[in-house]
């Protein structure tokens, strides 16, 4: 093979899922160049596309999985005010965030820390602390499988909303190679998200700076969120959901505590799912190795050796007791391999 390409067989997956599920796959697949690609997916036309592992469920073993290597970041365009920044689909979404922030560009600060790559941050329309990185990508370049070309999709062809987008509704479709993002020089920092500026008060700053917003955001999530290099957990397991205005205005009449949020509609809201599977009685719920973190009802949790197929029967009678105290369907963040929801 080439320097571009790297041919791997029987490689264990335990530590490429962040829930830590034990599966070897018979063959992977390590695309440092994408122009490798072609070549690649020859050899294995139905390969997982594996990132960070951080958004996934292995419910059964894959025969094969593809990696892109590519990290580079470079600028396409600038003026005084913004700069367009192309990376590649294989570079660490934490450390993308931090080399913005070292290089003056904002906009991304309170993305910090979430796991994963650059390439899966389209896919999932990543989000935290009042910011969808929607708001930030201009373009995504990909390989399409389906018709053997490479194409280019803008921020519209994404077909962007809540944690969704074009890609994760064609999840073996399109292989991301590089992300466009739009970035300030003059920050416009968003600081209204619930927690941020108890944070910055308690590191005593009083006029922050993009990268004190990052530093307050990794904070946060480094207090509520498991690592899962201790305890196995793909972060959020469930979406909030999003409800008619009417049935969000009956539940916080009969739940005056539970969190309600816009949702970019009057005619709907969105509901806190952690608040919805704390009421229901599931935070620090365990079965043998397949739990539910005592610190966050959203965060499932591998003890040591849960199979997917126990994390996924866990999920499913959570949502299901949701559903019946409360007539809220929830629905999972990460995708599923082997099952369906």
């Amino acid at each position: 093979m080439s320097n571009g390409l790297q041919v791997i067989r029987a490689q264990s997956l335990r530590t490429r899922n962040t829930f830590g599920i034990d599966a070897t796959t018979p063959l992977a697949l390590r695309v440092n160049d994408p122009a490798q690609l072609p070549e690649a997916l020859a050899m294995a036309p139905d390969a997982l596309v594996l990132g960070g592992g951080s958004n996934l469920l292995l419910v059964s073993t894959p025969d094969a999985v593809l990696e892109l290597a590519n990290d580079d970041i470079g600028v396409i365009a600038e003026d005084g005010d913004h700069v367009v920044v192309r990376c590649g689909a294989g570079a660490v979404w934490h450390d993308f965030v931090m080399a913005t922030l070292r290089r003056g560009w904002s906009g991304l600060e309170n993305l910090s820390l979430i796991p994963g790559t650059v390439g899966a941050s389209p896919i999932q329309n990543i989000g935290a602390y009042g910011v969808e990185v929607m708001e930030r990508i201009i373009a995504v370049d990909a390989w399409d499988r389906h018709e053997a070309r490479w194409t280019r999709f803008t921020a519209t062809d994404c077909a962007f909303t809540y944690r969704d987008s074009r890609f994760k509704h064609e999840p073996d479709r399109y292989v991301v190679t590089s992300v466009e993002f739009r970035l300030d020089r003059i920050p416009r920092l968003r600081l209204d998200y619930a927690g941020i500026r108890d944070e910055l008060a308690v590191m005593a700053i009083d006029t922050p700076a993009a990268n004190d917003v990052a530093e307050a955001v990794v904070r946060i999530r480094r207090r509520k969120l498991p690592d899962p290099a201790v305890i196995g957990n793909a972060g959020s397991f469930f979406k909030n959901p999003i409800v008619a205005t009417g049935l969000a205005e009956a539940l916080r009449g009969a739940h005056p505590d539970l969190p309600v949020f816009p949702a970019g509609s009057p005619d709907c809201c969105k509901l806190s799912a952690a608040w919805l599977i704390d009421r229901c009685g599931w935070k620090g719920h365990r079965d043998g190795d397949a739990g539910v973190s005592a610190g966050h009802a959203l965060v499932l949790v591998n003890h040591g050796h849960a199979t997917g197929a126990q994390l996924l029967d866990l999920a499913r009678r959570i949502a299901a007791s949701v559903q019946e105290c409360f007539g809220v369907a929830i629905e999972p963040e990460p995708r599923i391999i082997g099952a369906r929801w």
